[in-house]
């Protein structure tokens, strides 16, 4: 029964997004074009080489949590403005489940926006990024990162009015922190400290110490890069649960 729940929940969340495929077409149009024209300004009139393949890194982190919190944030939104979010959840599942299966179906379009919006980059600037086993579990541990803090924006959306607002702040820092526009390197010390405080960026730090300068998990973990994320992916879950499990209970008991 749990695997029926989750199974249409997925379903519904698919035939939404799919049901406006436009709007996809002009997220990936309008991301690919920001980020060619963001390092074409950088570069003072060219697209260096040296920087693309670290930003295109970063930025391919910050499109997947873009895009993740977009769409479960804005099925949540539409859900309790129509007054029927209560009534989705009558059923004998427990309460996280249909939660788990928006978050499946945004982590799918996120991914799928992330991997086409960078392959044009690197097919119309040549970027070149090495593949290495060392690099997937950066990868898998940034992917959770983001889904950790794609859930809490959900539990915040149950209460919250300004939830848009605090999304649209939350993810525009992403972007300028993470390494999007420049690598962690080139930063101030107090503000590198400070970017990693956020979600995608030790993620982004520990795939390009892997992908780029060719270091091993061991040295990764001894550098504190790994265990840092960890701990900062398992800190945005707890928050995440423990503003659910409240918000939650507060969404039930306003009148639809």
């Amino acid at each position: 029964m749990l695997l029926d729940v989750l199974g249409a929940e997925i379903g519904k969340g698919l035939r939404v997004q799919l049901a406006h495929p436009i709007g996809h077409v002009i997220t990936l149009l309008i991301s690919t074009i920001m980020y060619l024209g963001l390092q074409f300004v950088l570069g003072q009139g060219e697209l260096r080489q040296d920087l693309l393949p670290q930003t295109l890194v970063a930025i391919g982190g910050y499109w997947f949590l873009q895009y993740a919190a977009l769409v479960m944030v804005a099925d949540l939104i539409e859900e309790k403005r129509a007054g029927t979010f209560a009534q989705a959840q009558m059923t004998p599942a427990p309460p996280w489940l249909p939660m788990l299966g928006r978050l499946i179906t945004a982590s799918i379009f996120g991914l799928a926006v992330a991997a086409v919006a960078a392959l044009v980059p690197m097919l119309v600037a040549g970027i070149a990024i090495p593949l290495r086993w060392a690099a997937l579990l950066p990868a898998a541990l940034l992917g959770a990162n983001v889904l950790a803090f794609t859930f809490l924006l959900a539990a915040l959306a149950l209460a919250s009015p300004m939830i848009g607002a605090l999304q649209s702040l939350f993810t525009s820092l992403v972007m300028l922190l993470n390494g999007s526009f420049l690598p962690l390197a080139f930063y101030p010390d107090w503000l590198a400290a400070a970017a990693r405080l956020l979600p995608t960026t030790l993620g982004i730090e520990a795939l390009t110490q892997t992908l780029f300068q060719g270091r091993t998990l061991a040295e990764v973990w001894n550098g504190g890069t790994l265990p840092w994320l960890l701990a900062h992916t398992l800190a945005l879950t707890a928050a995440g649960g423990l503003l659910f499990a409240r918000n939650h209970r507060r969404a039930l008991q306003e009148p639809s």
